[in-house]
């Protein structure tokens, strides 16, 4: 198919507002982040993840684990998106060290790699004999989503395929046994779907194509999927219950995808879902799964949607709730859904060019994902609200999560580094491109150079100045994605 819009550009070099998030992600989130990963960060929780990789190793070699696995279910995946907005750093700013950095690192992921290319180190090392066993709450789909990203990145930033072959490695083992073997199961926290079309346009792997197709054909087809898994298994990670009133629309499984009007449950997972829905209607020109990305694209922003681009409104799952549920005081907003709310309007943007998806993306940019992360890179927001009690907010039951005061690194700690690896890869969102056209979704300063030929330069002070200059060399139309929904070309 011939897409309307391609989401990468060639590459961006930032300057001006963007440049500076960009710098400040380099020289101190990512070291930071590093330190934190390798539990030499002070004052900081302990997070052992890449701890975790080196003994996985050691247990698939027979050896002594020492202190084991230790974290969240789905601590690799602190690893993996560290790994990814390394890359784009890398792609913005060349450093040998930094690059050496990754290489180790990937070397370890490497050695943690089972010989039927299956990779999660907290099946590895705790639990090989229920690995598939419990895909509603254990998060191995989803952690492989965000490695098979970072493998993309790294490839994409060095042209070495370390990590890219173990990947795909590993995607022929899900495949394998969701495919092939036509074992059931379905995520139980969509992302790897995204993360295989990310797959499937850089590798040409038609079994990322096919994998992705399965988990999203599969999806809500049996809505008692969840509930007989449970009843074969005897453990439980979190101690949910998919019998539980309201689980199936929580997860997103309750009806096929192609059915669904509305959007539901956890934030960041339906985000996430809807994301790689549209990637891969874009991609086979599927009408029908078209049809149900526009549908719950017009549910969030019209409905569920804060003014600053924030969604999930309440604490109690992290969940979108009722239309027009929308309070200030007790908003849970998390920085990763907005994330994700970008990266469903960028894939949105790849099906149709319509300057409102630039518009959700920028204002979820600025007043959510960036206000996630405080200027000196160290404290972040997991949850954003829009009204602050002194006295009752942090404090009140009502109010715990809601806190004045940015925190520093925790234990699940999925938002910091999503803020990263986003302001790193600004440009795929801010450009795009075809053929014969370039495009501007979103306002940032410097010079773009684009797979079709043509090389942008951007000069503005924006968002702190209105006033935007363009310089274009090259053949092609340039086209700009204006606030009022319009597009321009130059």
């Amino acid at each position: 198919m011939k897409k309307q819009n391609q989401i990468s550009e060639k590459s961006y070099k930032a300057s001006g507002f963007i440049g500076r998030y960009q710098k400040l992600v380099t020289e101190t989130v990512i070291p930071w982040q590093e330190k934190i990963l390798w539990d030499e960060a002070p004052d900081t929780e302990k997070s052992h993840a890449i701890a975790n990789f080196i003994n996985a190793g050691k247990a698939l070699r027979g050896e002594d684990t020492g202190d084991g696995f230790y974290g969240m279910v789905f601590q690799d995946s602190d690893v993996a998106k560290w790994i990814e907005s390394a890359s784009y750093s890398l792609m913005n700013n060349p450093d040998p060290e930094l690059e050496a950095e990754l290489d180790k690192v990937i070397g370890y992921i490497a050695g943690a790699q089972d010989k039927d290319g299956y990779l999660n180190t907290y099946f590895t090392i705790k639990d090989q004999d229920k690995r598939w066993t419990n895909l509603h709450e254990a998060h191995e789909l989803y952690v492989a989503g965000h490695m098979i990203e970072a493998a993309c990145a790294h490839f994409e930033a060095t042209g070495k395929r370390t990590l890219l072959d173990v990947m795909q490695k590993n995607t022929e083992c899900i495949y394998d046994h969701f495919v092939t073997k036509n074992n059931p199961g379905v995520p139980g926290h969509p992302e790897i779907e995204l993360a295989l079309m990310k797959l499937y346009r850089i590798t040409g792997d038609k079994k990322a194509l096919e994998l992705c197709a399965h988990f999203l054909n599969k999806r809500g087809q049996d809505p008692e999927l969840f509930i007989r898994e449970a009843d074969h298994r005897t453990w439980s990670v979190w101690g949910s219950n998919p019998r539980d009133e309201g689980d199936l629309e929580y997860r997103q499984c309750d009806k096929p995808l192609r059915e669904l009007t509305r959007a539901t449950g956890h934030a960041v997972r339906a985000v996430y879902l809807y994301a790689g829905m549209a990637d891969y209607a874009s991609e086979t020109e599927d009408k029908e799964l078209q049809g149900a990305c526009g549908r719950l694209w017009k549910n969030i922003v019209e409905r569920k949607m804060y003014v600053t681009g924030g969604i999930g409104s309440t604490v109690l799952g992290e969940a979108f709730t009722v239309d027009y549920d929308l309070p200030p005081d007790t908003a849970y907003a998390e920085t990763c859904a907005s994330v994700g709310l970008m990266f469903f309007a960028s894939r949105m943007l790849e099906n149709e060019l319509k300057g409102e998806y630039a518009d959700v993306m920028e204002r979820a940019f600025y007043n959510t994902v960036l206000a996630g992360m405080k200027l000196d890179g160290k404290r972040f927001f997991y949850v954003n609200p829009l009204e602050v009690n002194p006295g009752i907010s942090g404090i009140a039951v009502t109010h715990k999560h809601d806190l004045p005061v940015r925190p520093k690194w925790y234990q699940c700690a999925c938002c910091p580094p999503n803020v990263a690896r986003l302001i790193e890869s600004f440009g795929k969102y801010a450009y795009g491109e075809n053929e014969s056209t370039s495009f501007c979704h979103m306002i940032a300063s410097g010079k773009v150079v684009f797979r079709n030929g043509m090389t942008l330069e951007c000069e503005t002070d924006y968002p702190h100045g209105m006033k935007v200059k363009y310089t274009v060399k090259g053949n092609g139309k340039l086209a700009v994605e204006w606030r009022a929904g319009s597009s321009r070309a130059l």
